[in-house]
């Protein structure tokens, strides 16, 4: 077996770390909700859960990774009383990154694709219905989307080939630094531009009214909704990095600066999106329509459109490509554990594994087009989709939550006396209440309501 890797530095740590929170939902989602639920008051909603729920949850894998020095499917074998069962759920954490990555593969193909389409000037002069046809016409190419997503998975497999420190903190450092600095400098073309101000202020400024008009309650789950899954917490995502860095700092300071990090590119995307939208009168969408139609058509009518439009497209897939190589890190440690083979012959082997089983999101949309999951116009990506957010992130988070505050698991003492190891903020022990009622309420709550949409789309209501 080969020897385990450190990261080599603090910064590549938060930096890996913050890559596998920042993703597509960062940019798809939250300024769109932010904006339908009340701007700035959603925001401070959203803040005051990730700092009730998500920090801690991170802070929880972060210790589990750090005291184990172990990938997610052999943490608990190191840290379980004998007899105890809790490693089980190792494998289920393994799984989770296999499903999130068959369909998240795709879709980061999709944003390279649009990347290489916007650079060679293919939208330069086409209208509304043709930007539209690009996209349908991209979904119903089997053969393209499959070549992207198989240059995706090369693509991260070989950076983590390479090793922790060569490859995936010496190329995540680079594309993370080029993301923040991309984003900045989008957002402030996006506020320069006529009428942008007025996108800022729908964005930014808190509308009570809006919110009540929505349903306070409503905004309520959605910001604690966002506040969850936004870190990627419950399939040992967090919990892998945790396992390569020293004892210096304490956990809970460094899931704040990752958690604020995060928050940062989040905000940021909406400074770029809302101000364009609001300066060209098209209103702003959420998910993929977003960000291949609405976007595209307003890059189209933007002076050096092609320039901003190649920017965001390579923002995007550094988003998205931070993201996949976290996860497929995580995969390649849990085979080096699993195993003992080398990280080579586990980058190749899972390569290979996961470009077939990536096959079936990229011909849900074409040939497997007549699967609907979840109704007419559904694919297999939803249900993929489903079955990571809805199952396997709110269970593989409470497993994690209960092991730690249990005394049939690893217990208080021993999680708060290794969260609490090195310089930095400190939990103070009267938050283990907190920690054993408290955040495992909110997280059934996210696992029931989940099924809500789910429920009353087959029941027809």
């Amino acid at each position: 077996m080969e020897q385990r890797e450190n990261l080599r530095s603090r910064l590549g740590f938060i930096l890996l770390s913050a890559g596998c929170a920042i993703g597509i939902g960062n940019v798809w989602k939250f300024p769109y909700i932010t904006g339908l639920y009340g701007g700035g008051a959603f925001v401070l909603i959203y803040i005051f859960f990730l700092i009730i729920m998500g920090v801690p949850m991170m802070t929880v894998e972060f210790a589990i990774g750090r005291a184990s020095r172990k990938s997610p499917v052999k943490s608990y074998e190191v840290l379980e009383k004998p007899g105890q069962k809790w490693h089980l759920h190792g494998y289920m954490a393994l799984a989770g990154n296999y499903l999130l990555m068959m369909f998240y593969t795709t879709v980061s193909g999709w944003m390279l694709h649009y990347f290489y389409l916007t650079a060679k000037g293919s939208f330069e002069g086409a209208d509304v219905e043709a930007v539209e046809s690009i996209f349908s016409g991209m979904l119903s190419q089997p053969w393209t989307m499959a070549l992207w997503m198989i240059l995706v998975v090369i693509v991260g497999f070989g950076i983590c080939s390479f090793g922790v420190q060569k490859g995936v903190e010496k190329v995540t450092k680079v594309m993370m630094v080029a993301l923040l600095v991309l984003i900045v400098i989008l957002a402030v073309n996006s506020m320069t531009l006529k009428g942008g101000m007025e996108g800022l202020k729908f964005y930014l400024l808190p509308d009570f009214a809006r919110m009540k008009e929505i349903g306070i309650g409503t905004t309520i789950v959605a910001a604690m909704n966002q506040a969850f899954f936004t870190l990627s917490l419950g399939i040992g995502a967090m919990a892998i990095f945790g396992s390569y860095i020293d004892k210096k700092r304490s956990l809970a300071g460094e899931s704040v600066r990752v958690a604020a990090l995060d928050t940062f590119v989040a905000l940021f995307s909406g400074l770029i999106i809302f101000p364009a939208c609001f300066s060209f009168g098209v209103n702003p969408d959420s998910g993929p329509n977003l960000i291949f139609v609405t976007l595209p058509n307003i890059f189209n009518n933007m002076p050096g459109g092609r320039l901003w439009g190649s920017l965001f497209f390579i923002f995007m897939a550094f988003a998205a490509l931070s993201t996949v190589i976290a996860v497929f890190e995580n995969i390649v440690s849990c085979s080096i554990d699993l195993t003992g083979c080398t990280r080579k012959k586990a980058s190749v082997i899972n390569g290979a594994i996961m470009i077939v089983l990536s096959l079936p999101c990229v011909l849900g949309f074409n040939l497997l087009s007549g699967f609907d999951p979840f109704g007419k116009g559904s694919t297999v990506l939803d249900l993929e989709d489903f079955i990571v957010s809805n199952i396997i992130l709110p269970i593989g988070s409470l497993i994690y939550l209960l092991f730690c505050v249990s005394k049939y698991g690893w217990g208080w003492d021993n999680f708060i006396e290794e969260a609490d190891k090195g310089k930095g903020v400190k939990l103070p022990m009267r938050f283990r209440l907190w920690y054993k009622y408290g955040i495992p309420v909110l997280i059934v709550i996210i696992f029931v309501m989940g099924y809500v949409p789910k429920i009353s789309a087959w029941m027809g209501m």
